[in-house]
């Protein structure tokens, strides 16, 4: 978990105040105002005399720099989602910029676990029966899984796995091993990673160094027995490449939550694939999400309260 201690102000009751903007969507705006006031925080609306914003709507970037103009004195910026992609231009060294990076990891592995079921399975098959259908699949337990990505919902996803005894290799910036994974490697490896998979779980920051990071080698290195299961950003896939390997039987199919752009056009053609099959981004939803994130607002106020480490820390540089 990656910390940071908040910078101390002189003014005691200036810490205290944190403000919460924009108003653009009431539920999540009155959750961090409650978040805010459990933990201590005294709300203030004059954003003047805020140390720190709470950032209430993901979709509303545009308002951001309005909103900053008007409060100088704001030291600490909290996001309310783990991808920040949309406010990659609004992030600076002058404050501290947290996100919701790890919060959100339980239910979304829990997505995974139920898209590897489902296209292992041979679920989507059945569902679409009419007839008694013949007797088809293969076994989650005991498969070569590579999951791309080292962070919170891989953390998660390992716990899940446990009981499956799984072999899985993980795909991250480092070669230090992965807590549970069999092996552990670098990008550099990852068309060798993918080579034996039975399914390729793709849960990454969005960079400019993953955007299309699955892409028509990688799917041609994959056995055309493998399925893709994409949770992390519909900017990791090349949705070309993948319509060229569905329509060539590359690979078995692919399960998406996220797509690129979002809402996926009804006229892309990956919905007309019956291996293909697309989640609305329900990996998270509201209803799961909004505690969620109230828990992390309310834990990160109160650290920033009493001067400690804050945590979902973004790494300003990398971008997430």
């Amino acid at each position: 978990m990656t910390t940071l201690t908040a910078a101390p102000l002189h003014n005691i009751a200036v810490v205290n105040n944190i403000a919460v903007a924009p108003a653009t969507k009431p539920a999540m705006y009155q959750t961090f105002v409650d978040a805010v006031t459990k933990a201590g925080g005294t709300i203030v609306d004059d954003l003047a005399q805020a140390s720190a914003l709470m950032w209430a709507d993901p979709s509303a970037p545009d308002l951001y720099p309005e909103t900053i103009a008007a409060a100088p004195n704001v030291k600490w910026v909290q996001l309310p989602y783990a991808g920040i992609e949309p406010f990659l231009d609004h992030l600076d060294h002058d404050r501290i910029w947290t996100c919701g990076k790890g919060t959100y990891a339980e239910p979304v592995a829990e997505w995974i676990i139920a898209a590897l079921l489902t296209g292992l399975r041979d679920f989507y098959l059945f569902t679409q029966s009419k007839t008694w259908a013949a007797q088809t699949g293969r076994n989650l337990l005991g498969a070569n899984l590579t999951v791309l990505g080292g962070g919170g919902i891989t953390q998660a996803l390992m716990r899940l796995l446990e009981p499956w005894n799984t072999q899985v290799t993980v795909v991250r910036l480092s070669a230090e091993p992965f807590p549970g994974a069999t092996r552990t490697v670098t990008q550099d490896d990852l068309l060798s990673a993918v080579s034996n998979a039975d399914a390729v779980v793709v849960a990454l920051s969005l960079t400019p160094e993953t955007h299309h990071i699955i892409n028509a080698d990688v799917l041609s290195a994959m056995p055309n027995t493998a399925w893709l299961v994409n949770v992390g950003r519909g900017g990791h896939v090349n949705h070309v490449a993948l319509e060229d390997a569905l329509r060539n039987g590359d690979i078995a199919g692919a399960v998406l939550d996220v797509t690129d752009p979002e809402p996926l056009p009804d006229s892309s053609e990956l919905w007309q694939f019956d291996n293909c099959i697309i989640t609305p981004h329900i990996g998270n939803t509201p209803e799961m999400g909004l505690p969620l994130i109230a828990s992390r607002v309310e834990e990160n106020v109160r650290r920033w309260l009493a001067g400690d480490p804050l945590v979902g820390l973004v790494d300003v540089t990398a971008g997430y």
